[in-house]
């Protein structure tokens, strides 16, 4: 990997991980684009520390406010979200390896994330904040986080589509959505990195230092920006120029699959 195709993946990653297009979903696509497998692993659980780093800073009142009172509702809703979806990510954790290294459906999961941002737009808030939402409602939040596991179906999406129908503020959507992405970037680096120290001893490449501080940075300050504007979004505007851009690349990687095959393998 150089220095000019990590920053892409950078940018890719800090933009996707917040806007709901799905940024596995992309990463699988750019690194088949570009050819690269040596070092992935090590990348990818660098750039979603990097997120992780750009959603604190956004949303720090708030995760001081956790610090401050752990036993607060806030924490807890957040922990009754994380829960279904660890359950999800356990029980699951085969089939999504298996999706994740064949790209099979990457193209429907892309069309189902448009499906879902198209459906969510007509769902009317019911104002709901954070006295009024219920552990039931971040269960559900957290089992449509668990479901966007799958490698081009959208976290923040899902999460923001699950908070809406279960009638959240629009904006208080979001920030519960960026802030329920915490421990799930998190894990996510964790397991991650339990699979990149099992087979340290493997023969295979690395990745320079360089390339990874460049990919480190471009997540971060991207992703910065990309949580800052979908909560102005959610606040006044529609997801639905989202769901036309996934319609049309869903449409493009079924297209390679079904009738080339060659960057992301048959259909199934």
């Amino acid at each position: 990997m150089d220095i000019f195709q990590a920053f892409i993946l950078g940018v890719i990653q800090g933009l996707t991980e917040f806007l709901p297009i799905s940024s596995s979903g992309h990463l699988v696509l750019v690194q088949r684009l570009f050819g690269i497998s040596e070092g992935a692993l090590t990348f990818g659980i660098a750039v979603h520390l990097a997120t992780l780093l750009a959603v604190m800073a956004v949303l720090w009142e708030d995760v001081v406010n956790i610090l401050k009172k752990p036993f607060g509702k806030l924490p807890l809703l957040i922990i009754a979200g994380t829960i279904p979806t660890i359950v999800i990510a356990v029980a699951f954790k085969d089939l999504f390896e298996k999706l994740f290294n064949t790209g099979s459906t990457l193209g429907l999961e892309f069309i189902f994330t448009g499906l879902i941002l198209w459906f969510s737009d007509s769902m009317k808030s019911r104002g709901k904040v954070l006295e009024k939402t219920s552990y039931a409602d971040a269960a559900i939040i957290g089992l449509a986080q668990g479901v966007a596991i799958l490698p081009a179906v959208s976290r923040s999406g899902l999460t923001i589509a699950g908070a809406l129908f279960r009638g959240l503020d629009r904006e208080f959507a979001a920030r519960f959505s960026f802030l329920l992405s915490i421990p799930a970037i998190l894990g996510a680096a964790v397991f991650d990195g339990y699979d990149l120290i099992k087979n340290s001893a493997a023969p295979g490449g690395g990745i320079d230092f360089l390339p990874l501080a460049v990919g480190m940075v471009a997540a971060a300050v991207s992703g910065y920006f990309a949580v800052r504007f979908m909560i102005k979004l959610l606040s006044k505007g529609s997801m639905k120029v989202f769901s036309y851009y996934v319609f049309i690349l869903g449409a493009l990687v079924l297209f390679e699959q079904i009738f080339i095959g060659r960057l992301f393998g048959r259909l199934f």
